[in-house]
């Protein structure tokens, strides 16, 4: 045969194979994306507009709880890790909601994350969505829970502490009317319940203090205020329950920058946090004062010489109603709000409240406030320079009390 036919065929044969193969691997091609698209999971139609709305944390999962859609919210809340859900309270439902086709809902609390103890409360909503997927409608409720708890709290102790002297001022006008005869029983009826009724009324005015304080806008309504101003005050107050049982309030050192805030509440505070050491002191004991700027902070402590707190009970000491002894505190007239008081006014000015004790070696409360910085008081000090001039400070009408 001819060499060049030969070559001619070999060159036809070449080109078809080449043709056949680019038609193959488009083939191919078309198919595997075929498959691909087929296998891609599809919510229906709407769905995804709708989620993306609805203003909740969601999760879509497929027949064997695989994620195939999630909101940031839902991984923020800790409620999916890559492509899975991670609690089994949760799984559980959507196991429900395949087998009865029924719409579950149920308020759980689960761990926030793989690490610590932190948890989230969240109202759960399962429910189909098509005839593939599952929907996982997580509503954030800890903050609302937890406030409730709070609020169920307060009124069940307010309940019991305000029963308490209200029963035994009636125990003992019925013991005052039966021993009408006996004038020293009178009397000593008539001391007991002035007591009764003084412990009642100091009660109710830590709870109006402390709903006050919860209402109460520090940051729109604060002005500089000047700590020794507050303290002198605030000491003078405590002066008499300290001469009725002998004990001495010191005060040293000074501040000489302000802090920003509300001088009433601050007053409140720190009358307060007065009381409590005259209180838990022995008679003839100290109560002292301490006053001191440290790293841009006003420090104040007040330090008594009482019975002091034990480590577990430091830890409680803010609590609304807590009392380490709870006889002694009926004995001393304590509401069991005066600390906790205390601790809402210097959250509410950005300071912190602490408390160093040894069991029988006495206690030292210290609170710590920011101190204004120098350029913030410029508007204020050309006042002072004015009014100085007709004798009078602004600086210091304006933090009187």
């Amino acid at each position: 045969m001819d060499p060049v036919l030969l070559i001619l065929i070999a060159g036809l044969v070449g080109v078809a194979l080449g043709t056949f193969g680019m038609a193959a691997f488009r083939l191919s091609e078309i198919q595997r994306r075929s498959l691909l698209f087929v296998d891609e999971p599809t919510l229906p139609e709407g769905a995804a507009e709708v989620l993306s709305i609805i203003g909740r944390a969601y999760v879509v999962v497929d027949a064997i709880d695989g994620v195939v859609r999630a909101s940031p919210a839902a991984y923020a809340f800790g409620l999916v890790r890559g492509h899975t859900v991670v609690h089994a309270e949760l799984l559980e439902l959507t196991a429900r909601v395949r087998r009865d086709g029924v719409i579950e809902q149920r308020q759980l609390e689960l761990p926030r994350g793989p690490l610590g103890q932190g948890t989230i409360i969240v109202l759960a909503r399962v429910a189909s969505l098509g005839e593939e997927y599952v929907l996982i409608l997580a509503d954030d409720r800890t903050e609302i829970t937890r406030t409730e708890e709070i609020r169920n709290d307060f009124v069940a102790n307010v309940s019991h502490e305000l029963k308490t002297p209200v029963g035994a001022i009636s125990l003992l006008a019925e013991a005052l009317d039966d021993a009408a005869e006996d004038e020293e029983a009178v009397r000593r009826f008539a001391r007991r319940m002035h007591k009764e009724s003084a412990r009642l009324s100091a009660l109710v005015q830590d709870i109006i203090e402390l709903s006050r304080l919860q209402g109460a806008d520090v940051v729109r309504r604060g002005r500089p205020v000047n700590i020794n101003t507050v303290i002198a005050e605030a000491v003078d107050r405590n002066r008499l329950p300290a001469e009725s049982k002998q004990i001495d309030i010191v005060v040293g050192g000074r501040i000489d920058e302000p802090v920003y805030g509300d001088p009433d509440l601050l007053m409140t505070a720190f009358r307060n946090l007065i009381d409590n050491a005259i209180r838990y002191s022995p008679e003839g004991t100290r109560v002292g004062v301490g006053l001191r700027s440290r790293d841009g902070l006003a420090q104040i402590s007040v330090t008594d010489q009482g019975i002091g707190i034990t480590a577990e009970e430091q830890e409680r000491v803010f609590e609304r109603f807590y009392r380490i002894d709870a006889a002694r505190s009926r004995q001393t007239g304590g509401t069991g709000l005066g600390l906790s008081i205390v601790k809402h006014v210097v959250s509410n000015h950005g300071g912190e409240v602490t408390v160093w004790s040894q069991h029988g070696q006495g206690s030292t409360f210290t609170v710590r406030l920011p101190e204004m910085e120098p350029d913030a008081e410029s508007s204020e000090d050309r006042a002072v320079t004015r009014d100085k001039q007709g004798g009078t400070s602004a600086h210091e009408q304006g933090v009187s009390v």
